[in-house]
C-alpha cells in the first residue's frame, strides 16, 4: 500500500513524541534553560528562547496530533460499522452515526438510554441468590 509523505512522517513523529525519552529529553531542555537563567541574567532574551521554542512546537503538534486522531478516529468508526454490519441482530441505521447532526443524535441517543434503563431495571429485579455488583444508587438507599 502506498502512502504519503505526510502519513509516514506523522506517525513515525507521533511515535518518537509519545516515548518516555522523548520526555525525558523535553525535561532536560526546561532544566538546562531553568539553571542558564544566572548566566544570561534573567534576561529578555533568555525567557525569549524558551517561550518561543515552546510555542512553536506546541502550535506543530497541535497539527500532528489532530492529524493522528482523525485517522484512528476514521478507522475505528470504520471497524466498528463493520461489526453492526456483521451482526445480524444490530440495526444498520446505526452506521455512520458520526454523520448525523445533533437532533438526530439525540434521538438515537434517547431510544438507547431507555434500553439501558430497562436493562438496569431488570437487573435489579434479578434473583438474590445472583452474585451481581449493586449499583451506586442502590447502595445510597440500602445505607
Amino acid at each position: 500500500m502506498k502512502t504519503s509523505w505526510f502519513l509516514r512522517f506523522s506517525n513515525a513523529l507521533a511515535q518518537l513524541a509519545g516515548r518516555a525519552s522523548t520526555f525525558v529529553i523535553a525535561v532536560v531542555l526546561v532544566i538546562v534553560w531553568a539553571v542558564s537563567g544566572p548566566l544570561f541574567h534573567f534576561s529578555d532574551t533568555w525567557q525569549l528562547v524558551i517561550n518561543t521554542s515552546t510555542t512553536i512546537v506546541t502550535f506543530l503538534m497541535v497539527f500532528l496530533i489532530q492529524n493522528t486522531q482523525n485517522r484512528d478516529t476514521a478507522a475505528m468508526q470504520i471497524k466498528l460499522d463493520e461489526l453492526i454490519r456483521a451482526i445480524d441482530k444490530a440495526h444498520n441505521a446505526l452506521l455512520d452515526l458520526e454523520e448525523l447532526d445533533e437532533k438526530e443524535l439525540t434521538v438515537f441517543r434517547k431510544r438507547y438510554e431507555k434500553l439501558a434503563q430497562e436493562a438496569r431495571d431488570n437487573f435489579r429485579s434479578a434473583s438474590s441468590d445472583i452474585d451481581m455488583p449493586s449499583f451506586p444508587q442502590d447502595e445510597k438507599r440500602d445505607g
